[in-house]
């Protein structure tokens, strides 16, 4: 498994812009299929967004699509996410995740995931 580590998050108002960063420890990085994830209070951790292990391809959430973008450098083992146009609804603790050789390039659900980070707080004001 690779080690997680996310950096990034913080405090900004509505309409702003955070990038969020993902550090991975481990050779096989470029062999996972890597997502974000963030689980809000009171609510069901879910899928934000998810690249494939070369980058080639991406899928969003509809609730983010136009306004967060994934993104990975495997010289640099770090995945990234852009968010853009942010929404005090987009408040959450936001993790990465690190999916190795699935069937499916890009899994949406939490259980094909083996590694995780330990989050990071982004919070929206209003």
């Amino acid at each position: 498994q690779v080690q997680l580590v996310e950096s990034g998050g913080g405090l900004v108002q509505a309409g702003g812009s955070l990038r969020l960063s993902c550090a991975a420890s481990g050779r096989t990085f470029s062999s996972y299929a890597m997502a974000w994830f963030r689980q809000a209070p009171g609510k069901e951790r879910e899928f934000v967004a998810g690249i494939s292990w070369s980058g080639s391809r991406t899928i969003d959430a509809d609730s983010v699509k136009g306004r967060f973008t994934i993104s990975r450098d495997n010289a640099k083992n770090t995945v990234y996410l852009q968010m853009n146009s942010l929404k005090p609804e987009d408040t959450a603790v936001y993790y990465c995740a690190g999916a190795f050789n699935k069937p499916v390039l890009i899994p949406r659900g939490q259980s094909e995931y083996d590694s995780w980070g330990q989050g990071t707080q982004v919070t929206v004001s209003s």
